[in-house]
């Protein structure tokens, strides 16, 4: 007697049989129509890559000036960590440690476990944490809003320009670069294909 192996759905739970979509097409659940795989091409060094990049803009976007302000002769830059060291300043403890973790801490751990996870399958390094780093990279996905901060960021300059002269820093291009490069890790990163080399490696 054969055993057919089956993959529920991550949101309704339907039992399915596995998908082997091709590279383009799209699995999808057919009941709650969740998205279940969607192969891309070379994912992990696409993934492998990009994971590169990011932790190289990682170091400008978090250190250096994203807007300067400048009024009545006086000049005053701004940062990510500074913002949230305003927020502290102002006893706004929540909002604080909400922008830390959202805008800062889970993008950088989301760069740096794509990196580690990408760079194992792309050498053929097994390691026995691969499986935790990536369950915790999947947790992560959901938290890391690099965009609800550039919303912020844009929202204060539309009210500041009419006030004061904004002076953008290389600060700000390299968030957005940022932005665009965890936007593209999330869409090249192939679950399904990593979880399947993963299990090869630890053969």
């Amino acid at each position: 007697m054969t055993q057919t192996k089956l993959t529920a759905c991550p949101e309704c739970d339907l039992l399915l049989n596995p998908a082997t979509p091709v590279v383009g097409d799209k699995a999808r659940c057919p009941r709650c129509a969740c998205l279940l795989q969607r192969p891309c091409k070379q994912s992990i060094e696409r993934t492998f890559a990009l994971s590169v990049a990011g932790l190289i803009l990682i170091f400008p976007a978090n250190l250096m000036p994203l807007v300067g302000i400048k009024m009545l002769g006086n000049s005053k830059d701004g940062t990510l960590w500074s913002g949230v060291a305003a927020l502290f300043e102002e006893q706004l403890w929540g909002v604080a440690v909400l922008v830390c973790l959202f805008s800062i801490l889970f993008p950088i751990l989301n760069v740096i476990l794509s990196l580690l996870i990408s760079a194992h399958l792309y050498f053929n390094r097994p390691s026995r944490y691969l499986g935790h780093w990536m369950r915790w990279l999947q947790h992560l996905d959901e938290w890391a809003m690099l965009e609800i901060y550039l919303l912020g960021i844009i929202v204060a300059c539309v009210k500041l320009a009419s006030t004061s002269e904004l002076i953008f820093g290389f600060g700000l291009y390299a968030f957005v670069a940022l932005l665009i490069v965890t936007g593209m890790l999330a869409t090249s990163l192939d679950k399904v294909l990593f979880w399947q080399r993963i299990g090869q490696l630890r053969k």
